[in-house]
């Protein structure tokens, strides 16, 4: 059984234009996520899928693996188009954010693993306890409500729970943060990406409730190192700091 890591890319943001290529440290945004992937034991493969030539030639030219795309409205229809023509890139397809660069190898092994140990699940993703109540409070940050098993019940832009009457003294923080990585069985994203758009999705903008209004399994695993996106100029000027403080 094959597991293949896809990073989904495009050239053009609203908030950060052309911020894949972006290279103040020395080399562009998308290298930093394709050698943290490469890093990770659980993938066989992994590889960039664009429509930008201009994508494809910074990749190549750090010698990574790119496949050309059609334009698409998604990551995940983006990878489905390549997995599609490619059956020989695996069972088990990583969908891998191309904005986050200090990404952890060991969250990838988490996410395939939960996976892999659940048998009756069609994909998994990744939690972190969420405490902050900036982040609790923004629309920006994604919460999952879980079930005890594991099991996704729900992705809102909103506090999910809600809290009625306040946490009893002593209780452990109900909130979860969602980490934008997935993981999917190949003939499940293949199914997925056929369907619209669902109601759900389309009123919170998340596109993992295409899945669960299809009745479709999503296990959680909940890990305690967040993986930091880059959407706006700030954020990619504290990356910088970060990488420049390493080497200094």
């Amino acid at each position: 059984m094959g597991v293949v890591g896809v990073i989904p890319a495009r050239l053009q943001s609203t908030r950060l234009p052309r911020k894949l290529l972006l290279a103040e440290t020395g080399k562009p945004l998308i290298q930093y996520v394709w050698e943290a992937a490469s890093r990770s034991k659980s993938l066989d493969r992994v590889l960039v899928a664009t429509d930008s030539e201009e994508i494809a030639d910074v990749v190549r030219g750090f010698g990574g693996d790119v496949e050309m795309t059609g334009e698409h409205p998604s990551g995940t229809d983006r990878i489905a188009e390549v997995i599609r023509r490619r059956p020989d890139l695996g069972d088990i397809v990583v969908n891998l954010q191309g904005d986050e660069p200090e990404l952890s190898p060991e969250l990838v092994e988490t996410l395939v693993k939960a996976l892999l140990d659940h048998s009756t699940a069609e994909m998994s993703t990744l939690g972190t306890p969420l405490s902050d109540k900036h982040h609790l409070d923004s629309p920006s940050v994604v919460k999952i409500a879980r079930g005890r098993d594991g099991r996704a019940l729900y992705f809102s832009r909103l506090p999910i729970p809600y809290v009625r009457d306040g946490l009893p003294e002593g209780a452990a923080v109900p909130w979860l943060q969602h980490l934008g990585l997935y993981a999917y069985r190949r003939d499940f994203l293949l199914w997925l990406a056929t369907l619209p758009p669902s109601p759900l999705e389309q009123l919170e903008k998340l596109e993992q409730l295409r899945a669960l209004e299809a009745g479709a399994r999503i296990q959680v695993a909940v890990v305690r190192q967040p993986s930091v996106g880059i959407d706006t100029p700030e954020d990619y000027a504290r990356f910088v700091e970060r990488q420049q403080a390493k080497t200094a």
